[in-house]
């Protein structure tokens, strides 16, 4: 039987047990009638939208890094001792992923059916990975897919992401990068900021209020300490008159008033009437409150000069799954697919292309078989990309930043109904070779 080089020790931070039982159950069969070291592939792909025109991948860079520690150090081969037997053990103490991974890059778009990741490799150590790789693809791209429809309904206007209380703590760092990733401009949460380099922003809560005798020694502390280069929140008590409040502690040179609650569009509309009359027009208006893409569409004629979105954005507004699924299509080179009727499935490992019309925009996705990939035409372009290669990168990831340039780009090239919010087929159909 081969068998891997034992590791020295996992990583301290290993993600080996981010899996399930179930993952373990098969490569224990495999190893144990040999069918494990027969060279497979397994793919990603979502079978629809969920009633929306596209998906972003997000989450690629996390999940390469996620691939590289996941091995089983003295601490995990331990549990697990109370389950497996030796051999299974002695694999899995010198497991480290060693196949090829291709994939959509982060950013790009996604259609039913796009083959946006691509695992080749034995069979055991392809199979290991599945429930990493869909918890992070699964759970990015829905924040990521939520966040581009929220920014596309904002227009120019910034957004922030401040929904790290409406989630699991570390989900929440993973949201506010795939929320930056899909357009927003800022997060709330400290940790994506140390991490990840994206711009961290915060006001006050209520309670800063409700600390003091009066809403104005609220205000007064805040701007004493942060100068008036800061955000009120002028709705604890009587929005009239906190506005009032905040001018008169702050000045015109405030640099904006938040609405948490009640009817934004009117409150909003009342506040830069009152702003205007104070002699305050360059205060800015943020709204909060339970904003999803459908209300900040119904705000887009408000004077509203920012956005800050909470549970929506990091549960995927109504969707926090991606939906995606990762099937075994091939086996030593012979395609497989799986034949119930509810869960359909194409065999055979493939690849992608974007057609585009001479003007730039995206027409149709064309998947395709992997070793029958014909020349581009002039306005077609491959999507997937290696990744890794004998389990090594390919390349260093791309940032952040030309991750959301990538997201812009790509809306950019959708006909003109394929950033409707309305429920719908997909921006672009997929045609399959």
């Amino acid at each position: 039987m081969p068998r891997c080089t034992p590791n020295s020790a996992a990583p301290l931070n290993s993600t080996a047990l981010l899996t399930d039982h179930y993952a373990l159950t098969m490569l224990a069969g495999a190893l144990a009638d040999g069918s494990a070291f027969r060279r497979c592939t397994f793919e990603v792909f979502a079978r629809g939208l969920r009633g929306h025109r596209y998906g972003i991948v997000a989450g690629v860079p996390r999940l390469l890094d996620a691939v590289a520690r996941f091995q089983f150090g003295d601490e995990q081969l331990a549990f697990l001792g109370r389950m497996l037997d030796a051999r299974t053990l002695d694999w899995l103490a010198g497991y480290r992923f060693r196949g090829d991974i291709d994939g959509y890059p982060e950013g790009e778009l996604y259609f039913p059916g796009s083959p946006v990741l691509t695992v080749t490799g034995s069979f055991a150590e392809a199979v290991m990975l599945e429930t990493l790789v869909l918890s992070v693809l699964n759970h990015d791209s829905a924040v990521a897919a939520a966040a581009a429809r929220m920014a596309s309904a904002a227009g120019r206007r910034p957004l922030v992401e401040m929904g790290s209380r409406r989630t699991h703590e570390e989900a929440a760092v993973a949201a506010a990068r795939a929320a930056y990733l899909g357009g927003f401009s800022a997060t709330s949460n400290l940790a994506a900021g140390q991490r990840y380099g994206i711009p961290t922003t915060g006001t006050a809560a209520h309670a800063f209020s409700l600390l003091h005798e009066r809403e104005a020694d609220a205000f007064t502390a805040q701007v004493q300490t942060l100068g008036t280069d800061t955000t009120l929140l002028v709705d604890t008590y009587d929005i009239t008159q906190g506005i009032a409040t905040a001018i008169e502690v702050a000045g015109p040179g405030l640099r904006a008033i938040r609405i948490d609650s009640g009817n934004l569009g009117e409150l909003a509309r009342q506040a830069r009437e009152q702003l205007d009359r104070l002699g305050a027009p360059d205060v800015q208006i943020v709204v909060s409150g339970d904003l999803d893409e459908y209300s900040i569409a119904a705000l887009r004629a408000e004077p509203v000069d920012s956005y800050g979105v909470g549970t929506s954005v990091v549960t995927g507004s109504g969707e926090p799954s991606a939906g995606m699924v990762y099937k075994l299509v091939e086996v030593d080179g012979r395609p497989v697919a799986k034949r119930s009727t509810s869960k359909i499935s194409r065999g055979g490992a493939k690849s992608a292309l974007r057609r585009y019309n001479p003007s730039g925009t995206a027409i149709e996705e064309v998947v395709l078989p992997r070793n029958q990939r014909p020349e581009p035409d002039e306005h077609d372009r491959v999507l997937p990309v290696p990744l890794l290669r004998e389990g090594h990168p390919v390349g260093p990831p791309p940032t952040l930043h030309e991750g959301r340039e990538h997201v812009t780009k790509a809306l950019a090239t959708l006909p003109c109904d394929g950033l409707r919010l309305s429920p719908g087929e997909p921006a672009l159909p997929t045609v399959f070779r």
